[in-house]
């Protein structure tokens, strides 16, 4: 994580010739944002997809297929008790890469995404495109998986389901090299 848009700037100075876009979570964003000033500063031109979901969502889910319930994965304020179910911190990484130099549109659908795209596209310039999602719709299903491991052991009630999971999967777990 963190990698996607120094990856894309990579991409892009070895093959200058060719539209490069770098799809990016809002987590995964805060771990390299900077790298935007270097694509501004060295004239390297980017589209940036930035998905705002406030949090880590990726990481919510593999954490909620493991039993552990998505802990600490959602931009929160901490509860009266401690807990991490407060408001939403309220952060604005638009206005962050617009900061850092990027041109940035705002999407807030499926319609005004295509647009954004194109506009971005059509752009000389570094430009993020930006849009809100909800932290707890997937993508469609890979038919991917990730091995991680599922406590054999746990006083979590989610933890024996995805332990039996996890098992299946390994059983079915196919081997290429």
């Amino acid at each position: 994580m963190g990698y996607e848009i120094a990856g894309g700037l990579g991409v892009k100075l070895a093959a200058p010739d060719r539209e490069v876009f770098v799809m990016v979570g809002d987590g995964s964003y805060l771990m390299m944002a900077q790298e935007l000033v270097t694509a501004v500063a060295e004239g390297v031109k980017l589209v940036v997809v930035l998905v705002q979901n406030q949090g880590y969502a990726s990481i919510g889910n593999l954490s909620e297929s493991v039993g552990a319930q998505r802990f600490g994965t959602r931009y929160r304020y901490r509860g009266a008790d401690g807990r991490l179910d407060g408001d939403v911190l309220p952060v604005d990484l638009g206005a962050n890469a617009a900061s850092l130099g990027a041109d940035v549109i705002r999407a807030d659908g499926v319609d005004s995404l295509r647009t954004a795209l194109v506009k971005a596209r059509d752009s000389a310039r570094t430009t993020v495109v930006h849009i809100e999602t909800d932290p707890l719709v997937a993508t469609p299903d890979t038919g991917g998986w990730w091995d991680v491991p599922v406590a054999e052991i746990s006083s979590l009630d989610t933890v024996p389901g995805a332990r039996t999971a996890y098992d299946d999967a390994k059983r079915n777990q196919r081997r290429y090299l």
